[in-house]
């Protein structure tokens, strides 16, 4: 077995005595703080799809990522520094999961394993799957695929390793945990008719008032159908009408229906057309 080689922690400003320098090496707190976590990663064990089969089979003895530091999966995320979000996250899990990362102790990161996690997936558009735990957690490290190979998913720990020695204790951007006062917890979203993130409540409460006020707050979708002989003659009537109207109507509603009844007026038009093909 090869002896570790000290030669290169000895070139530093404080020069060692040369009977020593089998003994003793110098290096710097970062790097023995951030040696000391990155070799000693706990990830919270809990799996969401087939994402999950590929995890563990990297916990298993052909890739084992223990031999990386990632030595043994916890069930309890108060024992756990990492969590692998491994496949699809619906609106219902997403719940869940943002409670399980607040009771994870600092230093604590996120790693999106998959499609799916990272942005959706081929779930995407659906109803009830997120675009991406990352508009929920900060996620430190991406690995694509679906599922990934588990070579993928050792290269992104290995790529959350390099993260980790690149941070400095003297940075509290690197290590917010150090930081003045007690960290905030991130928000746990709100499982209703759809998912709500608490951080967007002051938005939606703001855009529930202006709907009350029948006041413009979006898109607004058209009628699925509509007849064009009306909507023609209600154009021209509403056009007429504000035309002719007293100083006392309100220009802005006024403008409102009017921009309406011409959007209606185009859509009949291009449904007549392709009718007429």
């Amino acid at each position: 077995m090869a002896q570790t080689d000290l030669r290169a922690l000895q070139d530093t400003e404080f020069p060692v005595p040369e009977e020593l320098q089998a003994n003793i090496a110098i290096t710097s707190l970062d790097k023995i703080y951030n040696w000391s976590r990155r070799s000693s990663m706990w990830p919270l064990l809990f799996g969401l799809a087939c994402c999950a089969i590929e995890m563990i089979g990297t916990a298993a003895s052909r890739f084992d990522f223990s031999r990386f530091g990632f030595e043994v999966m916890r069930g309890s995320p108060r024992q756990s520094d990492l969590m692998i979000v491994s496949g699809t996250v619906t609106k219902k899990m997403i719940v869940p999961i943002v409670r399980l990362y607040n009771q994870m102790p600092e230093p604590k990161y996120v790693l999106a394993m998959g499609a799916c996690a990272s942005g959706g997936g081929p779930f995407k558009e659906g109803y009830n799957v997120v675009s991406g735990v990352d508009k929920y957690l900060p996620v430190d490290v991406y690995v694509p695929g679906c599922p990934p190979t588990p070579q993928a998913l050792l290269y992104g720990m290995i790529t959350l390793q390099k993260k980790i020695d690149g941070q400095s204790l003297a940075n509290l951007d690197d290590v917010p945990w150090y930081g003045v006062g007690p960290s905030e917890p991130t928000p746990v979203p709100v499982l209703g008719p759809d998912i709500i993130d608490p951080r967007q409540m002051e938005l939606i409460r703001e855009q529930a008032q202006q709907a009350a006020l029948e006041a413009p707050f979006g898109a607004r979708e058209l009628p699925a159908w509509v007849n064009p002989t009306e909507v023609a003659q209600e154009a021209t009537a509403v056009v007429e009408t504000q035309e002719g109207a007293e100083d006392g109507v309100d220009p802005a509603k006024a403008a409102r229906i009017r921009k309406r009844e011409e959007a209606m007026a185009r859509l009949a038009a291009r449904r007549a057309a392709k009718g007429g093909q």
